[in-house]
């Protein structure tokens, strides 16, 4: 019986242990950041085929910024902000879209679509709004699209600038995140 006794105690001090490590983890990862990674927030692009932008996306054809949908966004979403960008083999990041105020009832934009959400500029053109990749250099190159599920609206303007950049939207996003979701796409000339 002491055994069988031994063997409950055990047990019940590893739980109590377990139980006080998840709550330690808990109150780390609370602290760390807003941000919550959650699996079942997804991005399609249902124009893409095999993965690929698609033609109209791109320099070569219509340059219109590719279609999206999204789902599964957590609870308290107040709206949603959307970045597409690349790193390319030298470095850094080229972006080629970067948009906000998207409204929380949004779950899809139609290729090309101007009139979601605000525009900020891009590192291809001195223009606002989406510019399309034009794939320079050999081999095949990614191109990620991230949507973000934001806990309510950036502290951006309200109107489309240039003045808004990839770096100046992630860093107004960063403390409101409550989940990304991205989809990588490839293109080669």
């Amino acid at each position: 019986m002491s055994i069988f006794l031994g063997i409950v105690e055990a047990k019940a001090r590893r739980t109590r242990l377990i139980a006080l490590a998840l709550a330690i983890c808990g109150l780390i990862a609370g602290c760390a950041s807003t941000q919550v990674s959650t699996a079942s927030f997804t991005v399609i692009s249902p124009g893409s085929i095999d993965g690929a932008l698609d033609i109209d996306s791109i320099c070569d054809g219509a340059a219109k910024s590719p279609a999206l949908a999204w789902s599964n966004e957590p609870s308290g979403t107040g709206s949603y902000a959307i970045v597409m960008d690349h790193v390319p083999p030298e470095g850094g990041h080229h972006w080629y879209w970067v948009e906000w105020g998207i409204p929380a009832t949004t779950h899809a934009v139609a290729a090309g679509a101007t009139d979601t959400g605000v525009f900020g500029g891009n590192n291809v053109n001195p223009n606002v709004g989406y510019a399309p990749p034009c794939s320079k250099g050999p081999g095949l190159k990614t191109y990620t699209i991230t949507v973000y599920a934001l806990s309510t609206s950036p502290d951006l303007p309200q109107t489309s600038t240039a003045s808004v950049n990839r770096e100046t939207l992630l860093s107004a996003i960063s403390g409101i995140t409550l989940a990304k979701a991205s989809i990588d796409l490839t293109y080669s000339r």
